[in-house]
């Protein structure tokens, strides 16, 4: 069997009395694509708050590369690898696109305010110039070189998108939470947007646990693919399976499976 990156065990939440997680669990394959998919409200971002550290669970633990980090802030779990992009875009609108990746470099440099006044003496310059190396290299891959000086807040919805996807890959991280990076998108946009996550994936080693409604894609470039349905887990599984249990037909899909059975029989 692969190497699990992220074990997420028996992972409970609350809010008031309003239940959003009820003993989730799952695991992660290193490497791989998992898609977390369900209809509003069945607890999908809550689930990626909880292990990106953003929501602290009410019960459960979650272990990221072989170490417990349920109670770990989030800037704890950026360093030992974890990033991640938001539903609702998170960037700096008044920055350029170069500055907002840079920013996910920061919790890389081992330089301080200490040896900050030194830079010319000390390590601090060829820190940097590797750093903005590494960030060439994401802007070369997410073909944004022609927007790197632009202001953030000026740019499409679309082309945001992908610098937020930039700043989280700045972090060079092991395992990339992605909320919906594809939500609002235009079919070109996604096409795009699906080929970057399949090459930082294969290119560059990054696990991606990822939540997107466009169900094509899902099926497309996922491994595996868990379900929920009002914070609990349906079933989690390969894309063909999950889409042929009949209990996603009901709860995600609003098909029953006699309602299959016609159509087969009426075909």
């Amino acid at each position: 069997m692969a190497e699990s990156i992220l074990k997420v065990e028996h992972i409970s939440l609350a809010f008031g009395g309003v239940k959003a997680l009820t003993d989730v669990s799952f695991s992660v394959e290193r490497g791989s694509i998992f898609s977390i998919i369900g209809p509003n409200g069945a607890g999908k971002t809550s689930m990626l708050n909880c292990i990106s550290g953003r929501y602290r669970p009410n019960a459960g633990t979650i272990t990221f590369n072989k170490q417990d980090v349920t109670k770990l802030r989030p800037n704890d779990r950026a360093d030992l690898g974890m990033g991640r992009t938001f539903q609702n875009l998170a960037l700096f609108g008044h920055m350029t696109v170069l500055d907002n990746i840079m920013v996910g470099r920061h919790h890389l440099l081992k330089n301080n305010w200490i040896t900050g006044p030194l830079y010319w003496a000390t390590k601090a310059q060829k820190e940097e110039l590797a750093h903005r190396r590494y960030v060439e290299e994401v802007i070369d891959f997410l073909e944004i070189s022609h927007i790197r000086k632009s202001v953030a807040g000026t740019l499409s919805y679309g082309l945001r998108k992908r610098v937020e996807l930039a700043r989280a890959m700045a972090l060079k991280p092991d395992l990339i939470l992605l909320d919906e990076p594809m939500a609002g998108m235009n079919l070109e946009e996604k096409e795009d947007m699906a080929r970057y996550i399949l090459d930082l994936n294969e290119e560059f080693g990054i696990t991606v646990v990822m939540i997107e409604h466009d169900m094509g894609v899902v099926m497309d470039i996922s491994h595996q693919v868990m379900v929920l349905d009002f914070g609990k887990k349906l079933i989690c599984g390969l894309p063909d399976e999950v889409m042929a249990d009949p209990h996603v037909k009901r709860a995600y899909l609003g098909i029953e499976e006699d309602a299959d059975s016609d159509i087969l029989e009426a075909s």
